[in-house]
């Protein structure tokens, strides 16, 4: 039996949450609360296994329960029950360790769905909200690589990138029609620029931040 705490602030919502998970064998609704004072009270001493919160509450974000539930209580599973798909939102509640985050256009079965998957200790997000939040973190991490390779000149990126590859420096030299001279004082200076001490620290720093993807875009 997973044992649920329900919190929002329209008591009709709490009765329709109530009605549908006690309609179920497996899930028991222990307690409810329409504000952050009340759950937080009730939850320390109920010990519920799943958390449906919302974010709207009158007395203290949504975000900020979901952060004390899972400093307090870490073995308590928050679902976010909301309204609201805002990005910064969605990122906020993951990072206060919401284990999901569903949008309250959930159909009845997609909702007891996301509640046992969560109870089980799975991670639930609404799909359109995965994609979103998908893209973020790649663009954060695409951004976090190009930072670092941004004191890189174009012809610098070209050589550290043959260098990843394993080429000496008469190779690159006859890949890009330099000197080996020249290629050699464009190795010696990215190895300064990213403050590596070979070319082996060069290479792996290079491919753990994907510069094929930064040389083929520009």
């Amino acid at each position: 039996m997973t044992r649920l705490f329900l919190v929002d602030d329209h008591a009709l919502v709490l009765l329709g949450l109530e009605a549908l998970f006690g309609a179920e064998p497996d899930l028991s609704v222990v307690g409810k609360a329409e504000t952050a004072a009340s759950a937080l009270r009730q939850i320390e001493s109920l010990a519920p296994d799943v958390v449906l919160l919302d974010l709207r509450l009158p007395d203290q974000s949504g975000i900020e329960v979901c952060r004390q539930i899972h400093h307090r209580w870490p073995k308590v599973q928050v679902l976010i029950l909301t309204s609201y798909s805002d990005d910064e939102m969605v990122m906020a509640a993951i990072q206060a360790g919401a284990s999901g985050y569903a949008l309250k256009q959930l159909d009845t079965a997609e909702l007891l769905s996301a509640v046992r998957a969560v109870a089980r200790g799975d991670a639930v997000l609404d799909a359109s909200v995965t994609r979103r939040v998908l893209k973020r973190l790649r663009d954060a991490e695409h951004a976090a690589h190009a930072s670092a390779f941004v004191d890189l000149s174009d012809r610098e990126m070209q050589i550290l990138q043959l260098v990843s590859r394993g080429m000496t420096n008469a190779e690159i030299a006859d890949v890009l029609t330099l000197s080996v001279k020249t290629v050699g004082h464009h190795v010696s200076t990215i190895l300064a620029k990213l403050e590596l001490g070979n070319r082996i620290e060069a290479a792996t720093f290079a491919v753990r931040n994907d510069i094929d993807a930064f040389v083929a875009e520009s």
